[in-house]
């Protein structure tokens, strides 16, 4: 995971989805409101998981976390490769910087190649075997383990998002690629440098390049270090011969020792700094070619619960229209000379837990605001109580949320058939689409005379409003 990925909005909302999956296995949050604003924003399941974790992960402090973490990332890898550097030049230092200018290439060649052959096989090893262990011991965890640490100290929600995004690495298969990003990039780093260094102290001073053994064959070493030429030398770099090799320490002649010079400066080059630059750039083109698949899986029984949650949110459709009357037709209203200046404000089939009366609603009107439950008996008693009155106005109140059905569209018509007018307040709208689903029913049923808003003031007669 690099700072670039951080940054990857897709991969953010994975990251806070799979967090609050993780955060609500030790108990679920309360989601009640966030499951409503979300069904309201969008109609793809999937989407409305990631909204309501979004929603969520505002709520317990995981947006504001992951954000500091992007804002440390760049800083601790920079740290991070600094003391990687610094470290490869003191190693640098001890190969080349003796008192004596005496060098023992094997000793040198195994000194700055052994940490890094062994971390390079541990990261091959966790490429093909997934296995945790390697995976953590590498630059990378180190990496995200230290930005984690940073941004979100030892009270912060650093263990989820860590576990969430290495989740969502795992999952994709690209937990290795994506450590190995910043640990190859990191070696190679601190190769050039080690490099550089080298090459500038072999340039400008004079060193006596040689082996030394107890114990091992001369033989071997001239086997070891024509072995180790080979693939340097297909790059123009030279190797010594056994004359070179066999020759007694300090009788090295100036082009030996320059031959030895060349052949560890080859080695290094070939056997450290090129496979960790390629691998980095490996690593980042495979992460952009398989970033679609950093998602959270949505089999997991803990969606599929989410799933039903949603499907059971959905609005039903709305039936269809009432056979026995001329689709599109629009009742007609009572004449201005047989109403009443009255207005009535009724709240049809409203929510249990929906305060009544509204307190958006004027004084005045809220007095007489009456609220019923869509039973026969209660319309009929509303009907016969407009019959006698004839009002001017009667202003409808609908949760925007529920879906409109026929017997809404016939308890319309009704008072349509008692008053002048006939408005439509529909409350607690969660967003434009729970609105626009009434007006295209209106539409379509033949209603659209019916004034319907989200908002109360525009919904209210200038009468009720007027001081």
């Amino acid at each position: 995971m690099t700072n670039t990925a951080l940054r990857d909005p897709a991969f953010t909302d994975a990251v806070i989805t799979e967090g609050i999956r993780w955060t609500e296995q030790s108990g679920p949050l309360d989601d009640t409101q966030a499951l409503r604003t979300a069904a309201s924003r969008t109609t793809d399941p999937h989407r409305q998981i990631t909204e309501r974790a979004l929603l969520l992960g505002e709520r317990i402090g995981l947006q504001p976390e992951l954000a500091r973490a992007r804002q440390w990332a760049p800083w601790v890898l920079l740290c991070l490769s600094a003391l990687i550097v610094i470290a490869g030049l003191g190693l640098a230092g001890n190969v080349i910087g003796g008192g004596e200018r005496h060098i023992n290439v094997i000793v040198a060649l195994a000194s700055l190649l052994g940490l890094h052959a062994l971390t390079l096989l541990l990261w091959l090893i966790g490429l093909w075997l997934p296995l945790g262990s390697f995976n953590t011991a590498s630059l990378g965890w180190i990496w995200l383990s230290l930005t984690a640490r940073v941004a979100g100290g030892k009270r912060g929600q650093a263990p989820v998002l860590v576990r969430a995004a290495t989740g969502l690495l795992s999952r994709a298969k690209l937990l290795p690629w994506a450590f190995g990003l910043v640990s190859h990039g990191i070696w190679a780093l601190s190769f050039a440098v080690v490099l550089a260094a080298m090459l500038f102290a072999l340039a400008f001073r004079s060193y006596t390049l040689s082996w030394e053994t107890t114990i091992l064959e001369p033989a071997f070493f001239v086997r070891a270090v024509q072995a180790l030429g080979w693939l340097p030398a297909h790059l123009g770099f030279p190797v010594p011969d056994a004359a070179t090799v066999m020759a007694a320490p300090g009788a090295a002649s100036a082009p030996g020792q320059r031959t030895w010079a060349l052949w560890l400066t080859g080695c290094i080059l070939v056997y450290g700094f090129a496979p960790r630059f390629v691998l980095t750039l490996l690593s980042a083109a495979i992460l952009r070619s398989r970033r679609k698949a950093l998602q959270p899986d949505w089999q997991e029984p803990y969606y599929r619960r989410l799933l039903a949650r949603f499907a059971a949110m959905a609005p039903a459709a709305i039936v269809d229209a009432d056979p026995g009357r001329l689709h599109g037709a629009m009742p007609s209203s009572l004449p201005a000379s047989e109403l009443n200046d009255a207005f009535f404000v009724l709240g049809f089939e409203l929510p249990p837990d929906m305060p009544w009366p509204p307190a958006a609603l004027p004084a005045a009107v809220a007095a007489q605001a009456q609220r019923i439950d869509g039973s026969a008996p209660a319309r009929r008693a509303v009907l016969d109580q407009l019959a006698r009155v004839h009002p001017r106005t009667v202003l409808m109140v609908c949760h925007a949320a529920s879906s409109p059905d026929r017997g809404t569209e016939r308890f319309l018509r009704e008072l349509l058939a008692h008053c002048g007018e006939c408005r439509l307040w529909l409350a607690d709208s969660p967003g434009a689409g729970a609105t626009q689903r009434w007006l295209d029913w209106l539409r379509d049923t033949g209603l659209e005379r019916i004034a319907a808003s989200e908002r109360l003031e525009a919904a209210l007669p200038e009468s009720a409003i007027a001081p």
